[in-house]
């Protein structure tokens, strides 16, 4: 008799969106997807106690979960979402506009008349879209009716099902009121709770098994060493090489160690992010104390001589020398990414029908009487793609395997956890080879070789270099820190999105995310950041336009008084726009309305228009000027009663300061000027300009976003050459 064992593993991973210096969440998708996709797979396995299934949740996505559970992190989307409707800022409104609405349209806004009726009025096209016409359209209760359905219309059946309320408020569908909206926040709160408490309740039953993955979910092989990237795609084009095996070793073991904490029990399986394996990282892995690994039935196919799917995918492997021994078992990729990527568009009765049937022939067709079916997949967004969240696909197909429908008197069928499947049986077949690869092409594509790319890459290396020569001089709990910054930026996510080969609108908040944990690295060892992590990894020409900036187009001499004394003193002077594009994923500051600079033959000048602050902490501003071979700073504390600024000098990290000025006045605006000779500039020589804020040496906001404003000092034909008739 043949014995066939189908393995679901259910993929659960998010990148880490939180900055730990400033404690702010970027996205909101741990939220929402824990309203849905988290919670549904629990509660459905609790509907049907025969199902045994695998559950991979990736460390960064608990820990983020964690976060939200205790509100010890700042989330833009919630504070936005939580605000009361008639108090909402034009930003705020804008925001809401470009994010609130960023759903699966047919399935999650479409069938919910009036979300999609909000939808319309703000009109379809983000590209091309006229805010301010939207904007003058909606009215606050439109306003209180959106963040109400852009949070109620995340919650997935099992939500909606344990809390009958959700239901009733989607029934009434408008005409939200404030307590409407914090009662559907509330059981969003309640529910993010609950996920965590109920995998390992299912996992002390023996329903599932719970696995891991590297902490922040890495390619480990190209931490391992990124010249590994070259073995599937030798003409790949690589970055300088990094060789980091203790970081792969490190995001191991500290997986293994927090999920332990998590559930109580340590992880047996690994699912390496994206699938990714290498010969190198077998000990690894190993030593860290798993167990087994799974991956792509591709990687399998590359590792052997001679491939025969039927005969070779259905069982699992070792891998490995003796002494390191460690399981492997392989996805079955038809089957795996028809629930991701086909099934979504068929009736569930028929997706139902062609798993059994598959499953069925694999059985028939299979050579050994041990048979191992390996579904692999994201656990979390395809859902969205169903029109009901996959319930009747998923509950149909529980329900099929918790019968005997497929045995006959010549076979078995049954689903198992990974874990328990191996102990019932073990591999006997040893890999002599394991091909480096992941789940997509059996290559690493996807997040080595484009220019982008190896930008980022090459941030890693110069950023961990550095960390290396600051560590002996830092005290344990500033290398701790710094440490976990750099493997947050090691994830994988970041490269994911750079390149050509997807696509997203967040893209740019990727970008800011990774350089942002690259620059916690040295915010957390007492350092200042280098200048190279101001710099978006993202090709210049793609950028947003992320901030409106006027080049000089005159010569000027104003006054420095701190005061608006006449309209002209000013004029010809370039600027930088300091409000945000509309629906950007930063909170707006709000604390200039408009920054200026210009110069004459000897001196540079800057405007800051300063609105009241209402923080407490003191802002200061520094004024940064770079060339090739130097850099120069001018910093000063934005307060009434400013009558002095420091410029200071650098040719190296640090700096020295070169004097105390008072050629500065903060009255109605704060006026500055300083002459180009002490920031050692001569006429027609090219520099930057980039203002940045700070509290407690903390970064708070930048001007420009993305790049510098590139500048040269002018000479006398300057007007001449700037003239226009």
């Amino acid at each position: 008799m043949k014995t066939a064992r189908v393995c679901f593993l259910w993929h659960m991973h998010q990148p880490y969106y939180t900055d730990p210096v400033t404690r702010t969440v970027g996205m909101p998708w741990v939220r929402l997807h824990a309203s849905k996709a988290y919670f549904d797979m629990a509660f459905l396995l609790e509907r049907f106690p025969d199902i045994r299934s695998t559950f991979n949740f990736t460390p960064s996505l608990l820990l983020q979960l964690n976060e939200a559970v205790t509100g010890s992190t700042a989330d833009l989307f919630l504070e936005y979402a939580a605000r009361s409707a008639a108090d909402l800022s034009q930003s705020e409104r804008a925001f809401l506009l470009r994010h609130f609405f960023a759903a699966n349209w047919a399935n999650m806004i479409r069938p919910f008349p009036r979300y999609h009726e909000l939808l319309v009025k703000r009109g379809m096209d983000n590209r091309h879209q006229d805010w301010d016409r939207a904007e003058q359209e909606f009215t606050t209760q439109d306003w209180l009716d959106l963040q109400v359905w852009h949070n109620l219309a995340w919650f997935g059946y099992g939500a909606v099902a344990r809390y009958p309320r959700l239901a009733a408020l989607r029934q009434k569908g408008r005409g939200f009121t404030e307590e409407n909206k914090h009662e559907v926040l509330a059981i969003q709160r309640q529910v993010v709770s609950e996920i965590i408490p109920m995998y390992r309740t299912l996992a002390a039953k023996g329903q599932i098994e719970l696995t891991t993955t590297p902490f922040y979910h890495p390619i480990l092989p190209l931490v391992i060493d990124t010249e590994i990237g070259r073995l599937a795609r030798p003409d790949c084009a690589l970055p300088t090489r990094l060789q980091a095996s203790a970081d792969a070793e490190a995001q191991l073991r500290r997986a293994a160690a927090y999920h332990t904490a998590q559930f109580g029990c340590a992880p047996q399986g690994l699912w390496p992010s994206e699938g990714s394996v290498c010969p190198e990282m077998i000990p690894l892995v190993r030593h860290a104390g798993f167990t087994w690994m799974a991956t792509d039935e591709g990687v399998l196919a590359r590792s052997l001589s001679h491939w025969d799917r039927q005969a070779d995918l259905f069982r699992p492997y070792v891998a490995g020398l003796p002494g390191d021994d460690l399981a492997m078992v392989f996805r079955d990729r038809e089957i795996s990414d028809a629930f991701g990527f086909v099934y979504s568009k068929w009736t569930a009765e028929s997706a139902i029908d062609d798993v059994l049937r598959r499953v069925t022939e694999h059985v028939e067709r299979a050579k050994n009487h041990e048979i191992l079916i390996s579904i692999i997949l994201d656990g979390e967004n395809p859902w969205e793609h169903y029109f009901d969240g996959g319930e009747q696909f998923l509950s149909g197909l529980y329900k099929a395997f918790s019968t005997t429908a497929l045995d006959t008197a010549d076979r078995r069928v049954s689903t198992q956890t990974i874990g328990r499947a191996l102990e019932q049986s073990p591999p006997t077949t040893r890999l002599s080879h394991l091909h480096s690869g992941s789940w997509i092409n059996s290559d690493f594509k996807i997040w080595i070789g484009h220019a982008e790319d190896n930008r980022g890459w090459d941030m890693v290396r110069e950023t961990r270099a550095r960390l290396m020569e600051m560590e002996p001089t830092l005290t344990a709990e500033q290398a701790a820190g710094a440490w976990d910054a750099l493997y947050a930026a090691e994830g994988s996510d970041w490269f994911w999105w750079y390149g050509d080969d997807f696509h997203t609108e967040y893209k740019w908040e990727f970008d800011r995310l990774f350089r942002t944990h690259l620059r916690n690295v040295f915010l957390r060892a007492g350092k200042a950041a280098p200048e190279f992590l101001n710099h978006s990894v993202i090709d210049a020409r793609t950028l947003p336009e992320g901030q409106s900036v006027r080049l000089p187009t005159r010569l000027i001499s104003p006054n420095i008084d701190g005061k608006v004394t006449d309209f002209f003193e000013w004029r010809g002077a370039g600027f930088i726009d300091p409000s945000p594009p509309h629906g950007a994923m930063w909170k707006p500051s709000d604390r200039f309305s408009h920054l200026a600079f210009g110069y004459n033959l000897e001196m540079f000048f800057l405007r800051l228009d300063a609105r009241p602050s209402p923080s407490p902490t003191q802002t200061t501003v520094e004024c940064h000027i770079r060339t090739e071979r130097s850099h120069c700073k001018v910093t000063f504390a934005l307060a009434a009663g400013l009558d002095h600024f420091i410029l200071w000098s650098s040719t190296s990290e640090a700096f020295q300061q070169v004097g105390r000025y008072t050629t500065i006045a903060f009255h109605q605006i704060v006026e500055l000027a300083v002459p180009f000779k002490d920031l050692a500039l001569q006429a027609g020589q090219d520099f930057s300009l980039t203002l940045v804020l700070t509290q407690e040496a903390l970064e708070i906001e930048r001007y420009p976003r993305h790049h510098a404003v590139s500048l040269t000092v002018p000479d006398r034909n300057f007007e001449a050459r700037m003239w226009r008739v």
